[in-house]
């Protein structure tokens, strides 16, 4: 008889892994911060890579917006717990600029990848105009809510807490509601496409994903605590300030999971939840996450967190608005869009970084 080949479970990725014990020992052992940074947000890419894996396999049995819901809420848990932790160490600027890089990265390297890594394998791609339309207005209603406090501080001078408080619970309350019309009273606009079940997308079973994925989000809770731990030393040491900090390097290891769940789907002929993806990941970071580490960070020790953004990362997340809803007005997308997106994405860090 035949033997029977057995499938590997093994991903090149896993090696990453391997730096989860190493960056542990390094950070209670005290050893340079530079190499415990490396080593934890090497861990981070590893463990990541397990959520975005894990939750590919879910969202293979619900609905497309379903399943992008899911890709950003387990992608956004390690940038919220990464900003939390930042707040009790004080990270307050950085953990600002953490927040508009994840709109910034979601909207425009996100999706321009998966153009790009769509595009190189078909002509045109299409995706639903409704989902993208509503997004893209709830960006820019994002937008004007983080704007708000920001206009008041220029122009009387000193930041109003209470004022980001406000804006907080009215962008919480529209998020909610954003949900109850894509889930509830207009789901039939949104759930045109479904993802058919098939053990091959993965390698593990529907059971093991939920396992692995909660496992995974425990894993980057401890890690995150080390990456926050030996900012600050490293930020000395570089020169690089914790704005520059958050709006790359902390934004971008936080958004490993949704950027390779979206250039999967996008390989897989799905554009429409590669870019729902993105921008269900933005619209949550701006909408939900925001709001509720403003409330809870002003019953933490460390930072209060205020809505008082700089003026270029305002005009930074207001470009990416335009941009977003540019990109859903006519439903088809190909790979020098996705270029576009990229470059410009660039154009923003280059700029970041000698400001």
């Amino acid at each position: 008889m035949p033997k029977k080949k057995l499938k590997s479970h093994f991903h090149i990725l896993d090696i990453f892994l391997l730096f989860i014990p190493v960056s542990l020992t390094l950070y209670y052992l005290k050893i340079d911060s530079t190499f415990t940074f490396i080593a934890t947000a090497g861990a981070i890419a590893g463990i990541t890579h397990l959520i975005a894996e894990s939750t590919a396999i879910i969202a293979g049995r619900v609905s497309t917006t379903i399943s992008a819901l899911i890709n950003a809420t387990f992608g956004n848990a390690v940038e919220f717990l990464i900003a939390i932790f930042a707040l009790q160490n004080g990270l307050v600027e950085m953990v600002k600029a953490s927040i508009t890089g994840s709109i910034i990265i979601n909207v425009l390297l996100l999706i321009g990848l998966s153009m790009l890594a769509g595009g190189l394998k078909y002509k045109e791609q299409k995706f639903n105009k409704d989902s993208a339309g509503l997004s893209s207005t709830m960006l820019i209603i994002a937008v004007f809510g983080l704007a708000m406090p920001s206009l008041y501080s220029l122009v009387v001078g000193k930041p109003e807490k209470e004022m980001s408080f406000a804006v907080s619970i009215i962008l919480g309350v529209i998020y909610l509601l954003s949900l109850v019309y894509t889930f509830g009273t207009h789901r039939h606009l949104f759930t045109v496409e479904r993802q058919a079940p098939d053990e091959k997308t993965g390698r593990w079973t529907l059971r093991t994903a939920v396992v692995v994925l909660v496992v995974s989000t425990i894993m980057a809770g401890m890690e995150s605590n080390v990456l926050v731990e030996n900012i600050a030393p490293l930020v000395s040491k570089t020169g690089l300030t914790e704005t520059f900090m958050g709006l790359v390097f902390v934004a971008m290891l936080t958004n490993i999971p949704e950027h390779v769940s979206a250039m999967t789907f996008a390989r897989r002929n799905n554009m429409t939840l590669s870019l729902e993806i993105g921008m269900s990941s933005a619209l949550q970071i701006a909408l939900f996450v925001v709001p509720i580490l403003v409330l809870v960070s002003s019953t933490m020790v460390g930072g209060t967190l205020d809505l008082v953004f700089s003026p270029f990362e305002l005009a930074a997340v207001l470009i990416t608005a335009m941009i977003a809803n540019y990109i859903g007005s006519d439903g088809i997308c190909h790979w020098v869009e996705g270029a576009q997106l990229i470059a410009v994405y660039m154009l923003i860090a280059v700029a970041f970084y000698f400001l």
